[in-house]
């Protein structure tokens, strides 16, 4: 399953419990009639493939739909919903940021050197 739509919030890598459980949350908001803000978690080393993007990217998600069952102290079952990614990629046409870092300071630089020039 897919998800695509732009990036509205990038949170930092969350570190939970003792055992070193990692969690970022990004929220991408889609593009229809009614747009949807849809809260996706990665986990563990897919914290990591957020690094490189930014709010207001277009991207696409792959996922996974997760659930799980809860019995509370009363014997009352309970159930809750995650929706885990697993890969982004950006839509085409765009360029990662780390790419825009490295063009914006050869750019910086080029400006620099030009300056220097002594006519």
């Amino acid at each position: 399953m897919d998800l695509i739509g732009k990036i509205k919030i990038l949170n930092g890598t969350q570190t939970l419990g003792n055992n070193g459980f990692r969690k970022r949350e990004v929220v991408i908001t889609t593009e229809e009639q009614y747009p949807q803000h849809i809260l996706v978690e990665f986990i563990q080393d897919k914290c990591d493939l957020l690094n490189n993007y930014a709010v207001g990217q277009e991207v696409k998600i792959d996922l996974n739909l997760r659930g799980r069952e809860w019995v509370n102290p009363e014997g009352v079952s309970k159930y809750f919903n995650a929706i885990q990614g697993w890969r982004i990629e950006l839509i085409s046409g765009q360029k990662p940021i780390a790419n825009n870092l490295q063009e914006q300071e050869s750019a910086s630089f080029i400006d620099e050197a030009d300056n220097d020039l002594p006519f």
